[in-house]
């Protein structure tokens, strides 16, 4: 192994990663990971603090990224130009729409030139701004620093924060005293970074992770001292864990489960030192979500074989799944996401066909839509501090209209824009079109696809085309508003979203034909969309980039495998590649609460063979694959480093196409990238400038 990272003016040869067989056997069936030696044993301390790392595993990884930068370096003018065309539409000194909550507004605002944001409040009907939390000055002369969650208490005395200064999702949390501006001693260390507030503002609910960063236990700490009381522990290391204030505020919520089940607890607001109640037990395949509003529960739950959930009711103190009462019965294709209450209000998210709808019902009964028109579209809730209140805010979105904050009044029907997303350096929505189209699986099944593309562009095939997917974890990729991808559409690529199995685009049914037995359908589901496209000329094959993100990453592998032929270039960002080998090991916390969406290769013979069938870095053999940019995070406990490293020491030597295969290691970040707004903007100047590289553009110096 080298012993220092060559200079970038010399040649590079490809990286070669050194083979070290290991064997494992278990469940009667035996395979051998030549590669297995890039998992620090101490990967743990590593997520603490990267200069443990290993100093064979660090040469190879610095190897690499100076064999990237090498190969990239062509393209170095092209990535600052796209650089500076993303910051150019990113408006600096930007806020958020502030929130109202008894005498204050709270919001958040970015300064030009800030890397990080400022939380702030200021009296409601105007006054002076309080600064509560300036991150950016937090985060100077760091490597990494992010604040992921940041709530002040209902009475407005503090301010809870969660921070994380690897990229390693290890949080600690601040409390600062606002009055005085004090931080409390002895904050909250090794947590999830999810925590709430007591209604009465004397205590803050947390949640610990332990040595393995799983959620582990619910803490409740008294702000007239520091003691952290045990709430909750969770006996069962397959399911996450979560704390929250109901909208009523007038119960905590412990949520525990994992894909396949859910269960609850709760506190009642006047009693907060009682021990935590038991809504429903787990059930195989059940899955409810309980919200408090109008002295009951109304619960979102797929029980009786509601595919797409269904809406139940019950009564305080009697919240067995015996005593719950139908509210709004099960229909198929209507796929309740969930619920917001306000005083007099409840409101559904649902998803049909494909596109998102807000419901709205006020206490006595009427009920009425907001109703949309574009082809393609996102709306979205985006919450509140008032309880008592007729407003709703919603975001609004499409693949050509920029964000827009509504205040809607649920009573009167009428709304105020609130704030439009500003691109300083211009954007004129009617110079680009979007659409929404479907494309037919061997099955019957119809997959979505979202396109985003400059009117006029030929649709002969000869525009490069960009396809995005990821297909897991019932996430659904609605058709949003990026900044980002004009720096490819302006460049006469066509942008589209293959919406394949393993989201929920098509409902909850959608989840579930692409999970365990049937994650092979996401994949075909993705080919038969790029087929779809070609076939309608909007792409052709070899002149089409693909990119997946974590389990996108497994997308990306599994359909590099299938159909190297269609590609020009595949990204797989933080990739969760390595399917068999993650989904055996037991030590790394997101496996055994993700058995339930890949299976259990440990007990299950038939999941492991499944698994094996389609795992990616398994299934790595000699064949002509595309160029390929594979990225990782070195503090990342989601997609652990090593995954994207051994997909790249793989696959070297077995194309045979002599396109590059390229590692770009984060050796400062984790699962997100750069905390930085400008320089994660940099990632993605350099991933476009990869994949425009990849398709042999001039402005990108030709083809690798």
């Amino acid at each position: 192994m080298p012993e220092a990272t060559p200079p970038l003016s010399s040649p590079l040869s490809p990286p070669v990663a050194r083979v070290e067989p290991k064997t494992f056997e278990q469940i009667g069936r035996t395979r051998v990971d030549n590669y297995a030696w890039l998992k620090d044993d101490n990967w743990q301390e590593v997520m603490r603090d990267p200069s443990l790392l290993k100093a064979d595993i660090r040469a190879y990884l610095d190897t690499e990224n100076a064999y990237r930068e090498q190969q990239m370096a062509p393209t170095a003018a092209l990535q600052e130009r796209i650089y500076q065309e993303l910051r150019g539409r990113t408006k600096e000194d930007d806020s958020s729409v502030p929130s109202p909550d008894g005498p204050w507004e709270y919001y958040r605002r970015f300064e030009t030139g800030a890397q990080h944001p400022k939380y702030a409040r200021r009296p409601r009907g105007g006054g002076a701004e309080q600064v509560l939390i300036d991150v950016d000055a937090q985060a100077r002369g760091k490597t990494f620093y992010k604040v992921i969650a940041a709530e002040h208490s209902p009475d407005h005395a503090y301010i809870a924060y969660a921070v994380d200064e690897q990229g390693s999702e290890i949080y600690t949390v601040y409390i600062k005293q606002l009055h005085t501006g004090e931080i409390l001693p002895n904050p909250i260390t090794n947590c999830t970074g999810d925590f709430c507030w007591s209604p009465s503002s004397l205590y803050l609910y947390w949640i610990f992770r332990d040595d393995n960063g799983r959620p582990a236990k619910v803490y409740r700490r008294n702000m007239l001292g520091d003691e952290d009381v045990l709430v909750y522990e969770e006996p069962d290391d397959g399911f996450f864990i979560g704390v929250t204030l109901s909208e009523s505020r007038e119960y905590i919520l412990i949520s525990t489960g994992n894909g396949s089940q859910s269960e609850f607890h709760t506190i009642w607001f006047d009693d907060p030192t009682a021990p935590p109640t038991l809504f429903h037990g787990r059930e195989d395949e059940l899955l409810y979500t309980p919200t408090h509003w109008d002295g009951r529960w109304y619960i979102v739950t797929n029980a009786d074989n509601a595919v797409d959930f269904k809406i139940m009711t019950a009564e305080p103190g009697r919240t067995s799944r015996s005593q719950w009462r139908e509210f709004l019965p099960h229909q198929e294709g209507r796929y309740i996401l969930g619920l917001h209450a306000t005083k007099d209000y409840l409101v559904r998210a649902v998803r049909s066909n494909a596109l998102p709808q807000i419901v709205i019902r006020h206490r006595g009964g009427a009920e009425h839509e907001i109703s949309l028109t574009e082809q393609a579209y996102n709306i979205e809730m985006a919450g509140g501090y008032e309880y008592d209140t007729a407003t709703l805010r919603y975001i609004y979105e499409s693949p050509t209209t920029p964000l827009k904050w509504f205040d809607y009044d649920m009573g009167a029907k009428t709304q105020v824009l609130r704030k439009t997303q500003e691109i300083p350096s211009g954007h004129n929505p009617d110079h680009y079109q979007t659409g929404r189209f479907f494309a037919t699986a061997s099955d019957g099944k119809r997959i979505p696809i979202t396109i985003l593309m400059r009117r006029g562009t030929p649709l002969n095939g000869s525009a490069p085309l960009y396809l995005y997917g990821y297909g897991s974890y019932g996430i659904s990729m609605d058709a949003d508003f990026s900044i980002r991808r004009f720096s490819l559409v302006d460049r006469g690529w066509i942008y589209a979203i293959a919406h394949v199995r393993g989201g929920s685009e098509m409902g909850f049914s959608w989840f579930q034909d692409g999970r365990r037995f049937n994650k092979r359908n996401s994949f075909t589901d993705f080919i038969t969309v790029a087929e779809e496209l070609i076939g309608a000329g909007y792409g052709r094959p070899g002149n089409i980039v693909c990119e997946g993100r974590s389990a996108g990453g497994l997308l990306m592998g599994a359909i590099n495998n299938m159909r190297p032929d269609l590609w020009a270039g595949v990204i797989g960002g933080v990739p969760f590649i390595d399917v068999i080998n993650t989904m055996s090991d037991t030590s790394l916390p997101l496996t055994p609460p993700e058995w339930p969406e890949w299976g259990n290769p440990l007990e299950d013979p038939a999941a492991y063979d499944y698994m094996a069938s389609y795992c990616p870095y398994t299934n790595v053999t000699q064949k002509a694959y595309p160029a390929v940019l594979s990225t990782g995070g070195l503090t990342d406990p989601r997609v652990t480093y090593w995954e994207p490293a051994k997909w790249v020491a793989k696959l070297r030597p077995h194309t045979t196409s002599g396109k590059p295969i390229l590692l770009k290691m984060n050796m400062g970040a984790g699962h997100a990238g750069s905390a930085g707004r400008f320089e994660y903007l940099r990632e993605i100047a350099h991933d476009y400038a990869f994949a425009i590289k990849a398709i042999g553009a001039e402005e990108a110096g030709g083809p690798f």
